[in-house]
């Protein structure tokens, strides 16, 4: 037994999704889910592909100074990216980055994803952000902690809990939730999003974001204090 079984289970059971929800190929992606009163994450280990996955090669880290504190395999190369996202964006318990095709062709062509429709209003408030360039300097320093840096920096005048993902250009997106699950859920729905928004804008390259009046309808209806979708 180890007190960190808990979010190690959690952190095994979101990462299994991936494949299911056809999220990955190989084993382009990974979810970390956080204890924050431990001071700590789980995070896949790296290159393990998820038939071979198990709760005990999940590796634990800590949250501050990112010291393996429980686990025997390397962990994920992001590691260093999700540890940056724990310590900025407070209220995530889990990230999950991938490399679904969708979104990631719109984090090659350097464009956000437009709020075109109410399925994108209901689980983000407005467009998906994608950031700006690396530098040379970022890329050949540390890369994966820097690639936080700029998630972070994007988000300086937005509400991560408004909206919970970002593309990284060039890269692919990063998405963020209240357990594995949920992230896992919100990565799904980013990338059936973007697969809507690349459509829309081959049939209409003028399609033009929804009203601002719809989509704060849409958003609120399922979001914060006022929020009347779905079971108490």
């Amino acid at each position: 037994m180890s007190k960190y079984d808990l979010i190690k289970a959690e952190c095994y059971e979101a990462n299994l999704l991936l494949p299911e929800f056809k999220l990955i190929d190989l084993t382009f992606g990974n979810v970390s889910v956080a204890d924050p009163d431990q001071g700590v994450f789980a995070i896949k280990p790296s290159g393990v592909d998820y038939k071979h996955l198990s709760p005990e090669n999940i590796v634990i880290l800590e949250i501050g100074e990112g010291k393996i504190v429980e686990g025997s395999l390397r962990p994920s190369s992001d590691t260093p990216t999700h540890r940056r996202l724990f310590q900025a964006f407070t209220g995530a318990r889990s990230i999950v980055h991938t490399h679904s095709r969708n979104a990631v062709a719109f984090a090659q062509a350097g464009m956000s994803i437009p709020c075109l429709g109410t399925t994108h209003a209901d689980y983000f408030y407005g467009e998906v952000p994608v950031t700006r360039p690396m530098t040379q300097k970022e890329v050949q320093s540390a890369y994966e902690w820097e690639t936080g840096n700029v998630i972070v920096e994007r988000f300086k005048d937005r509400n991560p809990a408004e909206v919970c993902a970002v593309l990284v250009h060039g890269h692919g997106p990063f998405v963020w939730g209240t357990s594995g699950r949920d992230a896992v859920e919100t990565a799904l729905a980013l990338e059936i999003v973007a697969e809507m928004a690349l459509k829309t804008l081959q049939l209409n390259s003028n399609a033009q974001p929804i009203e601002r009046h719809l989509l704060d309808k849409h958003f609120f209806r399922k979001h914060g204090a006022n929020a009347y979708y779905g079971q108490k």
